[in-house]
């Protein structure tokens, strides 16, 4: 080999080392950044005319990712997101229920009802016992009035967060799209296009959570995204979803019924429901799962309890002072109620303002009926011992999902704040399981990155490898230097 030829060897190990250096540094110095992956410097012996070496180039900068790892990391991120957004439900609407040992619970409330009817009976011409009667009942139909609310608080919040959440879709896949055509450019070019890769896959990463989705490689260093439904996000050009927001929600409104947006991919309608919904398993199907299922089962059992208080009380022979159509002492907005229209009922049900004097009624019309014209016999307790009796009643709800068993009002509140917290509880139990899970999965990951004792090492390689290099040139200087001298 001739001393040019040696040089030249020399001088591209030096360049080869001087840019492996520069890796190891940005390896140790990412070790730590989310989404970034370790870089290797991909070699080739370089040969110039008729096979002679030539030293060594640098063919390129490799990225060491185990997809496989990542794509899994991905749909347990999209089952967090799932089950997380219906736990955050479920824990709200326990929060607004309460307990069946808090006072302040709907079946406390209940329990407090029964409890001041009971008080009431034994002293009817006691106005602060009957005016007992009236604040309880007031409290179970506020209660009731404010847990619809915040179900419908509920479900007006994930119809924001539908939108926020397709807009941050689609904002996310263009950007994936530019970043695929930069990519394919920088590659073009021969430079590194590393950087451009990490940037690629936590875009995607921060999309898994809403949408569970699969990443397939094209040509050119491109790639595609697809729903685990098989609907195409970006293959390309990036898909565009739709989505219109509506301004306020109340209980009759509902996406069959066409009174709520649903959710659009290129102007097609897709189903956001079930289990061949395209979009299954992300943050955003649990937020439709939030505003068309489970909200609606939740205001359903509502009405249900409200229902079944209404019923009792205006039984028709419980009280004989009321007209044929008038309502008990629990009303539909003041009026009576009609078994059509229940959907909504709990944000309606009032106390008769027939029996309480803030709205032009009389406390002794607990005690002697909602028809009677003048107080009666003060010491007559029978119709507050009949209503005493109507609350505690054991009776088959007449709609709700609950189980056919007969059971009085205090005890169906009691089992409606019983399912509401065994939804919790399962729905919290997934969570745990795919929390765990997404957490293995990173620790995997995470495994698979910069270990900093092992890059340490390699700089001790490189240095040697430089030194041997920088003294091959130190030689061939001698050499020529000796040249010269002759």
């Amino acid at each position: 080999m001739s001393i040019q030829g040696s040089l030249n060897n020399a001088l591209s190990g030096l360049t080869a080392q001087a840019r492996a250096a520069e890796l190891v540094s940005s390896n140790v110095a990412n070790s730590t950044t989310e989404g970034y992956a370790r870089r290797d410097l991909a070699l080739s012996p370089k040969h110039i005319g008729n096979g002679t070496p030539g030293g060594v180039r640098v063919v390129g900068v490799q990225r060491d990712v185990d997809m496989t790892v990542v794509q899994n990391r991905r749909l347990a991120d999209a089952a967090v997101g799932y089950d997380s957004t219906r736990s955050e439900f479920y824990a709200r609407l326990a929060d607004v229920l309460g307990t069946p040992d808090e006072a302040g619970s709907l079946s406390g409330r209940m329990d407090a009802l029964e409890t001041a009817l009971i008080e009431a009976g034994s002293r009817p011409d006691n106005d602060a016992r009957l005016s007992g009667v009236l604040s309880a009942a007031t409290g179970v139909t506020r209660h009731l009035n404010t847990a619809s609310g915040a179900v419908q608080d509920l479900r007006m919040q994930a119809d924001r967060d539908i939108a926020d959440q397709v807009r941050r879709l689609n904002d996310g896949l263009t950007r994936v799209q530019t970043l695929n055509y930069q990519i394919t450019a920088a590659a073009a070019r021969g430079e590194d296009n590393s950087a451009l890769l990490d940037i690629r896959q936590q875009t995607v990463d921060s999309l898994s959570s809403i949408v569970p989705m699969k990443q397939v490689d094209r040509d050119h260093g491109m790639i595609a995204l697809y729903t685990t439904g098989g609907t195409i996000l970006l293959d390309g050009k990036a898909a565009e979803v739709g989505f219109d927001p509506v301004g306020t929600i109340v209980p009759e409104m509902t996406l069959a019924g066409g009174a709520l947006g649903g959710l659009t991919i290129n102007g097609r309608a897709v189903n956001t429901d079930g289990r061949y919904s395209p979009i299954r398993g992300g943050s955003l199907a649990a937020q439709f799962e939030v505003r068309d299922d489970i909200a609606i089962t939740a205001q359903t059992r509502l009405d249900a309890v409200a229902r079944d208080l209404v019923d009792r009380f205006q039984d028709a022979g419980l009280d004989n002072t009321r007209g044929v159509g008038d309502a008990g002492f629990f009303t539909d907005a003041g009026g009576v109620f009609d078994p059509v229209d229940e959907v909504g009922l709990s944000s309606r049900i009032a106390v008769n303002a027939r029996v309480d004097p803030n709205e032009g009624g009389a406390l002794w019309r607990i005690r002697d009926g909602l028809g009677a014209a003048l107080p009666g016999e003060v010491g007559a307790s029978g119709l507050i011992r009949d209503l005493e009796a109507a609350l505690t009643d054991e009776r088959v709800p007449a709609s709700g999902d609950f189980l056919g068993a007969a059971r009085s009002a205090s005890g169906l509140s009691a089992d409606l704040l019983s399912l509401a917290a065994s939804d919790h509880a399962h729905v919290e139990g997934a969570l745990a399981y795919h929390s765990a899970e997404a957490d293995s999965l990173k620790s995997m990951e995470l495994s698979e990155g910069v270990d900093t004792d092992q890059e340490m090492q390699k700089l001790m390689m490189i240095e040697q490898a430089y030194a041997a290099n920088a003294r091959v040139i130190q030689t061939i200087g001698s050499l020529l230097d000796t040249l010269m001298e002759l």
